[in-house]
């Protein structure tokens, strides 16, 4: 390692200024391409001006620092090396545009000189993320002027403001890619003795569209995914029924309509209630129920959409009358279309009692039921979800859910980034034994690390029934269905909880479950179903 390198001058600029402006959470994927970056961030961490989190691959790293970012609502800065560990970033990537997510991408790359030529570990990382990203920089490499130190300053404060969406669109994740000559690092200077002067963007706050509707339409409110208070205050500011999805955190208040999603379906006892519906508000990005999605497509119906800060306009039917940030009514609402609601919800619930056994509702039910206060819940892409759009109670519970592409990617990292931010309390997932296994790796964490409280729930039923309800069920004879969807599985869980250091408990009645549900620490919750 040598006494001078404009690589690390630049690193220790552009780091010390991103915590400078009060971004905390870093996370480093090891390199040699990106050393510098590494020293710099293991200088602040050392001098305690940011959190850095070391992880083994860059896929559950970047859902790891996502997850941490959806917790604090700040950006997460991550550091890879060059070649396929950027494009690794890009299933975490895709998620954050989707969803609003901050994320800082410093991606180490080689020299100009260096590219288009095989060198080793090079590929074009520039555009990598297409229009995923913000903005991408290609920063060529320093070589030593002092003007440099000045342009790392003024890069970090672009990026949190394009992040952030100071600019007026919406937050996501920005690539600063960073080219770097050798020698690649040194000790000097130290980021942590570093105090560059910045300033970031002006926040632009564009004027909010006012939407001024008739009382006299029977409405309803639909809360996805982001949808957040504003859908809560909105339904029952105006007498509204509210149909929440689990990770909308607005599944609570009076007006919660549980059971909407059969309560919708025209072929049950509630047809004539449904059938006037005349105009629903959509709040963030409700994909779960198909009933849902239908009433948006009604051209009986009239859509509303309220611009969701994150989550973007969810318009699917190209229908919407209106595009707005707020609404008010011309009239008083009759409140006897919220009680009709109302009633049929509780007739739903009497005629679905619970089997009093461990099933899907009842480990959805115990799951909401122990999460209390400061503690989190994630949930995955998989049945479980759907379930809990059925089940979950009416509760204040903070949910989280990758949602803006609803894979199955990340869930335990995404989880495991959460608990690092929040650590009061815990940090529940709720997945099925498919989603978990697509991200076993994440199971494994950075030892040098403070002990989470984190539950990773798997409802085991051997593989995909999510696929059971869809339409090629039907059509496909049991083999080929079996192989080609449900994809059953046969892995060992305790042995795969006792490789990465996990407690293990397996479930496989009511009492079990609760016993596991209380436990601390970092846990593997076999849910047999």
């Amino acid at each position: 390692m040598t006494n001078s390198s404009p690589a690390q001058v630049f690193a220790a600029h552009l780091l010390a200024a991103l915590s400078k402006a009060g971004v905390r959470n870093f996370f480093l994927a090891p390199g040699a391409r990106s050393q510098a970056l590494a020293i710099a961030a293991g200088q602040l961490a050392t001098a305690g001006k940011i959190n850095l989190h070391v992880r083994l691959d860059e896929r559950s790293l970047g859902f790891t620092a996502l997850g941490a970012a959806l917790a604090s609502g700040e950006p997460s800065v991550i550091i890879t090396t060059s070649g396929t560990a950027v494009a690794n970033l890009h299933p975490a990537v895709l998620e954050a545009n989707h969803s609003g997510v901050p994320l800082i991408l410093l991606t180490a790359d080689r020299p100009h000189e260096l590219r288009g030529v095989g060198a080793n570990q090079t590929t074009n990382q520039v555009g990598i993320f297409a229009d995923a990203v913000r903005e991408c920089f290609d920063v060529p490499a320093p070589n030593g002027n002092e003007g440099e130190r000045g342009e790392a300053v003024q890069l970090a404060a672009e990026a949190i403001g394009l992040a952030l969406g100071y600019d007026g669109d919406q937050p996501g994740p920005v690539q600063l890619n960073l080219a770097f000559r050798e020698p690649l690092s040194a000790l000097e200077p130290n980021a942590a003795e570093l105090s560059p002067q910045l300033q970031l963007p002006e926040v632009l706050e564009p004027m909010p569209e006012f939407a001024l509707l008739s009382a006299e339409l029977p409405t309803v409110v639909i809360a996805g995914a982001g949808a957040g208070e504003d859908a809560v205050e909105l339904a029952e500011a105006f007498g509204w029924p509210l149909f929440a999805e689990p990770s909308s955190g607005a599944r609570h208040g009076a007006n919660a309509i549980l059971g909407y999603r059969n309560l919708l379906d025209l072929e049950k006892p509630w047809v004539e209630l449904a059938s006037q519906i005349g105009r629903v508000i959509v709040f963030g990005k409700p994909t779960l129920g198909r009933a849902a999605i239908k009433l948006m497509f009604n051209p009986e119906v009239e859509v509303v959409v309220v611009r969701s800060p994150h989550m973007g306009n969810f318009d699917v039917s190209r229908r919407a009358t209106k595009v707005v940030d707020e609404i008010t009514v011309d009239d008083e609402v009759d409140f006897e279309w919220l009680d009709a609601w109302r009633k049929a919800d509780a007739e739903h619930a009497h005629s679905n009692p619970a089997t009093g056994g461990l099933d899907r509702r009842a480990l959805v039910e115990k799951v909401w039921e122990a999460t209390e206060g400061g503690d989190r819940l994630v949930l995955g892409a998989s049945r479980l979800i759907r379930e809990a759009d059925v089940w979950a109670p009416a509760k204040g519970v903070r949910v989280f859910s990758n949602r803006g592409l609803a894979g199955i990617d990340g869930t335990v990292a995404t989880a495991a980034g959460i608990s690092l931010v929040d650590t009061e309390g815990t940090t529940r997932v709720l997945l099925g034994d498919l989603t978990l296994l697509h991200d076993a790796g994440s199971l494994a964490i950075d030892p040098t690390e403070a002990e989470p409280n984190l539950q990773v729930i798997v409802g085991n039923d051997g593989g995909g029934s999510i696929f059971s309800s869809l339409e090629m069920a039907k059509t496909l004879d049991e083999a080929s269905f079996t192989k080609l969807f449900k994809t059953p599985q046969a892995v060992d869980l305790w042995h795969l909880a006792q490789a990465y250091g996990w407690a293990y408990a397996r479930v496989e009645n009511l009492g079990q479950l609760d016993e596991a549900l209380a436990a601390t620490g970092r846990i593997l919750v076999d849910v047999r179903l």
